[in-house]
Parts: C-alpha cells; sequence; structure tokens
C-alpha cells in the first residue's frame, strides 16, 4: 500500500507548485511582450532597404505567424519530457539569443538581400525568415510548455490555460502599443532591442535561481 505523503511535505509541494506557476505567468507574459516588439520594430528595420508597404507587413506578419505555429507544436511536443521552470527560461533565453544577429548583422544581411532581391515582395520575405524565424518559433514554445508547468489536474486545465493565454495576450498587447506608442520615440531600435534581450536573460536567470533554491 502506498504511503500518504506527510502534511509538511504536501505544503512544500503546494508552495513549490505556486511559485512555479508565478514564474510561469511571468515568463509567458513577458514573452508575449517580447514578440510583439521585435515584430513591430521589424517592419522600422527593413522599411529602408524594401519600403513600408502592404508587402512589407505581409511578409512580417506571415513569418511571425508561421513562427509562433511551429513554436507552439513543438513547445507541446517538448513540454512532455520533464517540464520545468528552468527549461522554459532556457527557451526564453534561446529566443532571445537568437535575436542577436539582427542587431549585429541585420543591416550588412538587408543591404546584401537589397541588392540580390530587389523585389520587396520576395526580398522582405526572405529576410523576415532569416532573421526572424527562429526568435518567434522559440517564443512560441513558451505558453505551450508553460501550460504544462501550471496545469496540476485535468478538471482545471481550461481554466490554467484560458489564464496564461490571458497573460500572455495582455503581454503582447502591452509590447504592441508601448513600442508604437513610445519606445521608438525615445531610443534607437537596437537599443530597446539590448534592453529587451537583457530583460529576458535577467527574467530567465532569476526563474532559474529561484526553482533551484526551493530544489
Amino acid at each position: 500500500m502506498s504511503q500518504k505523503q506527510p502534511p509538511a511535505t504536501k505544503q512544500t509541494a503546494a508552495m513549490n507548485q505556486k511559485a512555479a506557476t508565478y514564474w510561469a505567468f511571468a515568463i509567458a507574459g513577458w514573452s508575449g511582450f517580447y514578440v510583439m516588439l521585435v515584430e513591430l520594430l521589424s517592419g522600422r528595420l527593413i522599411a529602408p532597404y524594401f519600403g513600408n508597404n502592404i508587402y512589407i507587413w505581409g511578409s512580417i506578419i506571415f513569418i511571425f505567424m508561421f513562427g509562433l505555429a511551429v513554436g507552439y507544436l513543438l513547445g507541446g511536443i517538448y513540454s512532455r519530457h520533464n517540464p520545468s521552470v528552468s527549461r522554459l527560461a532556457m527557451i526564453l533565453w534561446v529566443s532571445a539569443a537568437t535575436t542577436l544577429p539582427t542587431v549585429l548583422l541585420g543591416d550588412q544581411f538587408l543591404s546584401w538581400m537589397f541588392d540580390h532581391l530587389t523585389d520587396p515582395r520576395y526580398g522582405s520575405l526572405v529576410t523576415c525568415a532569416f532573421l526572424y524565424f527562429l526568435p518567434t518559433m522559440f517564443a512560441g514554445m513558451v505558453s505551450p510548455y508553460a501550460i504544462r508547468i501550471i496545469v496540476t489536474n485535468r478538471e482545471s486545465s481550461g481554466y490554467d490555460a484560458g489564464y496564461l493565454y490571458f497573460v500572455s495576450t495582455i503581454g503582447s498587447s502591452a509590447g504592441t502599443l508601448l513600442t508604437s506608442f513610445f519606445l521608438v520615440l525615445w531610443f534607437e531600435v537596437n537599443t530597446i532591442l539590448y534592453v529587451a534581450m537583457s530583460i529576458s536573460f535577467l527574467l530567465g536567470g532569476l526563474a532559474m535561481l529561484a526553482e533551484r533554491k526551493r530544489q
């Protein structure tokens, strides 16, 4: 016969689950903010080379939506293997790290693409695919992975998933508004991206340290 857990053990497990849930919500909310920030800034980066017309925004939206779709699929698959806050934080880190080439090599790559693909439709589409698909895909992995952490039973799974997507979408909404109304007026594009990546690394690092402390 299986022995019941002592009350102290149950209380500790409940507290650990509660802390993991808070970190999952925080990372999902910030990831939503981050992906919309990068998407809006991508238009400013591409505009000097290929313009700012419907073709460019069609390419941007397509790549970001496709990247998120692939990320949702991979995040769900990855969440089946020992999900933890530390691994969720690593996904956030990789999303930030794969944005770095945009900051360091974006202008050079765009200049090269403009010389070889002058058609703004294909030039912007290929550019977006190379610069933004990977960071968007990893950002997309965050939400399904986070759901796996916060859901503890079937009865509350729908509520938990809805609440997490609410937090993630609020983050996306905030990222859209703050970036378009304020950040682009106050700072340069690369400065915004560097700060956003730094926040991702900091948040992920704090989540990892908190989980190790609980263990």
